[in-house]
């Protein structure tokens, strides 16, 4: 049987959980008409600006975290995108984070003039090729750079605790990391500590 230009569509989102972005399908030759007439069809769903759906793909485990990576990237976005913070734990598997929303780093200079989903938190920061990994095909920051950001940030102590001591136990970081970080953990305790006392008020 003869493949059809849609069938050439399908191949592409394959292996993004049936997600497929404009450019992609440009670079494919589709026009922006014909992905109109598509949505229009139902043949395909328009998830976020620049990004689109075979609907009959069914919703893998990551495939929001996928789509909002794609939609980061989407429109000559920038390559540097990574799931972070306490997302980046989740889809790591380690502590028992459950974010709500997605938590996205871009470059600091990128310009994003599509309209943000409504489930994504963006964070700014240039991250180098020693920040980002790949997993379950996604780009997710580094365990030490996830924790260091969680600490700028905010994050539970314990559950960072708790990523350190799965993250070593899953193999995704040595014995001599797992060490600097929960030395790094102390150490921001201690500032914190120290800054808390400087505001105490003194008795006369």
């Amino acid at each position: 049987m003869p493949r059809s230009r849609f069938d050439e569509l399908v191949a592409l989102a394959e292996e993004n959980d049936g997600l497929v972005t404009a450019d992609q399908a440009r670079s494919a030759g589709f026009t922006d008409s014909v992905l109109a007439r598509l949505v229009q069809r139902k043949r395909i769903e328009r998830m976020a600006r620049g990004v689109y759906r075979i609907p009959y793909f069914p919703p893998g485990r990551f495939s929001q975290y996928r789509e909002a990576v794609l939609w980061a990237k989407a429109n000559r976005g920038p390559d540097s995108v990574a799931i972070s913070h306490a997302t980046a734990l989740a889809v790591y598997g380690i502590s028992d984070a459950n974010p709500s929303l997605i938590h996205l780093t871009v470059p600091k200079s990128t310009r994003l003039r599509r309209e943000k989903p409504k489930n994504v938190i963006l964070h700014r920061d240039d991250l180098t090729s020693n920040d980002i990994t790949v997993q379950e095909g996604l780009p997710l920051t580094t365990i030490g750079k996830t924790v260091t950001d969680l600490l700028a940030s905010g994050g539970r102590i314990d559950l960072l605790r708790q990523a350190i001591s799965d993250a070593r136990r899953e193999g995704y970081i040595g014995g001599t990391e797992a060490g600097q970080l929960r030395r790094r953990i102390g150490l921001h305790l201690k500032s914190l500590r120290t800054s808390s006392s400087k505001l105490e008020p003194t008795t006369a």
